[in-house]
């Protein structure tokens, strides 16, 4: 259920109940293999190899949805890559840590779960880190549990909150100086198909995106931050990191709709792919129009930014669909995005 301006009408809200239950009533497909990128328990991958046994196949690194928040882990599209590697891809199906009941709430002195009913919206830094250094490690990871696997074509996917993580992750060449995240260089990707993604922040929280997961996921509201003091997490001086005032860096758009919130805001610059352009990397979206959960408009901001800095971004727009059949393998939707991962990959 989404809370934003314009709220969806009972049959949009029956449709969307429809289409969740069908992508959720799949059952988790085991993976071939599991392999850890670090030692807590979330930082692991499970690898699907392609169904037909072919080698050389192209890899798609999977990163899964839920508004960062721990009730949802990758077993849910667990069916997706399953889906994929029976059309021939190998997959790297992600998890990461995120957020719960037992980290603080974004506003000051409040106990975890108070003021809310569900868990917070990621973890910072830990999401960020966790994602970055999955990216890092995927090469060797795969090349060891999927020898068919080629490392060379690597296609980063995913869906919603998982879909921001894809697009963050194929720009950290672009995060500000200092960022502890920022690569030297840009990855080494086909590129990134990212389905129904929080793509821009500014548009996503002028929406009330998933109850305003977004500024959880920032620690804003009352500028709390989730870990501590934000400079401190940012690797020093937060005005330095960012080269300037936070609110110019965003544009004054994120900065606006995070009501001013300085912690929010200066995270915002490190994590908003809305501002991490342009990124050099082929990017193709692919959005329900009858999307209640990430209304189609936060992709087309995302596509307008991308434009402002001189670079395309492919945008395919689903007449009838809403969020959930792009991962559902029962849906129609669900074959648009294998072939959008194939244009890239091949």
């Amino acid at each position: 259920m989404t809370d934003f301006p314009g709220s969806p009408d009972s049959a949009a809200r029956e449709r969307d109940a429809a289409e969740s239950a069908s992508a959720f009533a799949h059952p988790a497909v085991a993976p071939d293999r599991t392999a850890a990128y670090g030692d807590h328990p979330d930082q692991v991958v499970d690898f699907y190899a392609p169904r037909d046994g072919r080698t050389g196949a192209p890899l798609v690194v999977l990163l899964h949805g839920g508004a960062w928040r721990s009730p949802y882990d990758r077993a849910h599209v667990s069916p997706l890559a399953d889906f994929l590697a029976r059309r021939g891809f190998a997959v790297a199906n992600v998890e990461y840590r995120r957020g719960g009941d037992d980290i603080p709430r974004q506003r000051a002195g409040a106990e975890p779960g108070a003021g809310s009913t569900g868990p917070v919206a990621g973890r910072w830094p830990e999401t960020f880190d966790d994602v970055a250094a999955a990216l890092d490690a995927m090469p060797a990871l795969a090349s060891r549990e999927l020898p068919g696997a080629d490392v060379r074509r690597i296609v980063v996917s995913g869906h919603s909150a998982g879909g921001h993580l894809a697009l963050w992750a194929a720009a950290r060449h672009v995060l500000p100086e200092g960022s502890p995240w920022r690569l030297p260089a840009p990855p080494s990707l086909r590129g990134v198909v990212a389905l129904a993604p929080i793509a821009d922040f500014a548009t996503a929280v002028g929406l009330g995106v998933c109850g305003g997961a977004v500024t959880q996921l920032l620690g804003g509201e009352a500028g709390a931050a989730l870990g501590g003091d934000a400079g401190a997490v940012l690797g020093g001086d937060a005005g330095a990191v960012l080269d300037g005032d936070a609110g110019s860096a965003l544009g004054g758009d994120a900065g606006s709709a995070l009501g001013g919130d300085a912690v929010a805001v200066e995270r915002a610059a490190h994590a908003d792919p809305g501002v991490l352009l342009p990124t050099g990397i082929a990017t193709a979206i692919v959005h329900g129009v009858e999307d209640i959960v990430v209304p189609p408009a936060v992709s087309e901001a995302y596509v307008d930014a991308a434009a402002r800095s001189g670079e395309t971004v492919g945008l395919t727009l689903l007449g009838g669909v809403g969020h959930f059949p792009l991962i559902d393998p029962s849906a129609d939707a669900c074959a648009v995005v294998a072939e959008e991962l194939a244009q890239l990959a091949w």
